[in-house]
């Protein structure tokens, strides 16, 4: 529970409301960390909230994207160079990525959902030969919203699917404006031997998850990160229970055959 001495090397505008940190632990290594898992991040003075972890930096450190949505995430946004943030973690579970070699996948991410999937993307770039075809289809508000567009063409050149929608184009955007689900049109893969990550807001990635059920995906081999209000994120305090889950220990990552059922009670 006690957070350790993490120092801000790098701080990168992703786009207005949004940044992505690179830090690195005071003394010591850097504790490993499994695509999927998050910390929980201090903001000195302020408090603190659970992050996903977006990659790992040349030093060693983690790589994180914030959104300055409430208290604690704007001062996050606003640290500069050389401050001091604390870390606990990683926690959660993992996409488990290896699971699916010799499978089609497809990862589906919307807005600050690709933060999370990234270290997913990059590992099957990283073994791309493990696996058969990869689509990667991301839906956002705005072109100029869109998180990583340097690593969506690199993705492209390595041979991913990549796609993109926005609700909003701009006078440039020649692309397809829409819910992220039109893409599952665009994309190639077999049904029944396709694994699907999946990550965004949760009536995304519902829709999401459905409509690759119907196609005739396996509920078993499509994962969701959920997002609820973790506190702890060891499993002591309750805030983030979902039905019997409780999401810091039993997620993020989650089977949607497993929470199907829970996503469909309001307001459980």
């Amino acid at each position: 529970m006690t957070p350790v001495p993490f120092r801000v090397r790098s701080r990168r505008p992703v786009r207005a409301d949004t940044v992505s940190l690179t830090l690195e632990p005071v003394e010591g290594p850097c504790p490993s960390f499994l695509p999927g898992q998050f910390t929980m991040i201090y903001a000195r003075g302020v408090g603190e909230i659970p992050i996903s972890i977006s990659g790992r930096t040349r030093a060693g450190g983690y790589l994180q994207t914030i959104r300055a949505v409430g208290a604690v995430s704007r001062a996050l946004c606003h640290a500069r160079r050389g401050d001091l943030v604390g870390v606990r973690g990683p926690y959660g579970t993992a996409w488990d990525v290896p699971a699916a070699a010799g499978m089609d996948v497809v990862v589906a991410a919307g807005g600050l959902g690709l933060a999370a999937l990234r270290p997913v993307v990059r590992e099957l770039v990283a073994h791309r030969s493990r696996y058969g075809r990869i689509s990667l289809i991301v839906g956002t508000r705005a072109p100029m919203t869109l998180l990583y567009p340097r690593d969506l063409a690199r993705w492209g050149h390595a041979g991913i699917d990549v796609q993109v929608t926005v609700d909003h184009p701009d006078h440039a955007w020649q692309g397809p404006v829409g819910l992220v689900t039109r893409l599952i049109d665009r994309i190639v893969f077999e049904p029944r031997r396709t694994a699907a990550f999946v990550c965004g807001p949760e009536v995304m990635m519902c829709a999401v998850a459905d409509d690759l059920v119907r196609r005739g995906v396996s509920a078993a081999r499509i994962v969701l990160s959920l997002e609820r209000n973790m506190k702890c994120g060891v499993g002591r305090c309750g805030h983030c229970q979902l039905g019997p889950l409780l999401l810091c220990l039993d997620g993020p990552v989650v089977s949607y055959e497993r929470a199907a059922r829970l996503l469909a009670v309001k307001e459980l």
